[in-house]
């Protein structure tokens, strides 16, 4: 049987405290017979003491390489590690706080090879916080009302989706739709994943493998997040002249009906009342929700208070998208994307 290579990218930039753990996990992890494996350290010119602690991994191991990403942004950091791989049989593409599991890499070979019409496979994802904040967040994003009907964070069966998080990719499939767009410095992994299907690949969530994830405890980063990751959606669907899911649609709606509710009043009390009296019910169930996931009864409100920082700030950031792109025509900025760093 011939040798079989398998190219891991790690985009990385000033993290110190979290790449040896990420590293090791990959090395850790079972291979299939007769697979060799190259893993690949894109730094974005970390001043954090991360290449030296990657200059330490290499000497336990060998096959583990640095690459400096001068650009700095994710995109190019992908591109980077593939192209430094070479032509290899499956890229796997892993965040520097990410822990895969052992068998992460040889189940998501082992769903390519049973089934060739998949062409992108990712696991599900546990979340790890630093602080009670981060705890708080995660609870919160592993709800469907936080984070939307069949987002891969909230799957709980294996199964075809249209994204996953911590992907493996067939290399021919680089080959067939070609490598990241690195104009887009959020929701590049939405863009090609959107590419995959448009071009009749298929992408399967698989429970079985599982990627814990070290979540940022802060409020203020998660809006700025969500923000961004709206204001980039629009640039998505622009470039490929179509919405990419349809539950993208519901923050920005959300945002537009709760600018409407004193509109409404300056009409007529009645549909005034009605407006507010919806909003009151998505007040309540958010607060449903948050009461049956919070693990302490005493949690519930701060639960409930991210899923209205997820959503508005998504939002927002969508109709901003939508005036910049859509209706100014304008490219991304350069503020744009400092903003993402």
């Amino acid at each position: 049987m011939n040798e079989q290579k398998i190219t891991v990218v790690i985009p990385c930039r000033n993290e110190v405290a979290h790449i040896a753990a990420c590293v090791e996990s990959i090395f850790a992890c079972e291979l299939p017979e007769n697979f060799v494996m190259n893993v690949f350290v894109v730094d974005g010119k970390s001043n954090d003491g991360t290449v030296e602690e990657v200059e330490r991994l290499q000497q336990a191991y060998p096959s583990l390489q640095l690459v400096e990403n001068t650009k700095q942004l994710t995109p190019f950091a992908f591109n980077l590690g593939i192209y430094a791989g070479g032509k290899a049989d499956y890229v796997q593409i892993v965040g520097a706080r990410h822990i895969l599991s052992s068998n992460y890499l040889i189940r998501s070979v082992e769903a390519m090879q049973n089934d060739p019409g998949i062409w992108c496979v990712g696991g599900k994802v546990e979340n790890v916080f630093l602080n009670e904040t981060g705890r708080i967040i995660s609870v919160a994003m592993s709800s469907a009302f936080g984070m939307g009907l069949g987002n891969f964070r909230t799957l709980s069966e294996s199964g075809y989706t249209d994204t996953v998080g911590t992907p493996m990719y067939r290399y021919e499939v680089f080959e067939k739709i070609g490598f990241f767009d690195e104009l887009l410095i959020r929701n590049q992994d939405d863009d090609f994943n959107f590419r995959v299907t448009q071009a009749g690949g298929k992408i399967w969530f698989c429970k079985d493998i599982t990627i814990r994830y070290y979540v940022r405890g802060n409020i203020r980063n998660l809006w700025r997040q969500f923000y961004q990751y709206g204001y980039w959606k629009v640039f998505v669907n622009r470039k490929h002249g179509a919405v990419t899911t349809m539950r993208q649609l519901v923050p920005p709606a959300f945002v537009l009906f709760l600018i409407s509710i004193p509109l409404w009043f300056l009409v007529h009390c009645i549909p005034g009342l009605i407006a507010a009296g919806m909003f009151l019910l998505y007040c309540l169930l958010g607060m449903a929700v948050a009461f049956r996931i919070a693990e302490k009864k005493s949690e519930v409100f701060a639960v409930w208070f991210v899923f209205p920082v997820l959503h508005i700030s998504y939002g927002l950031g969508y109709l901003k998208g939508i005036l910049d792109f859509l209706v100014l025509r304008k490219q991304p900025s350069e503020h744009a994307g400092r903003l993402s760093r």
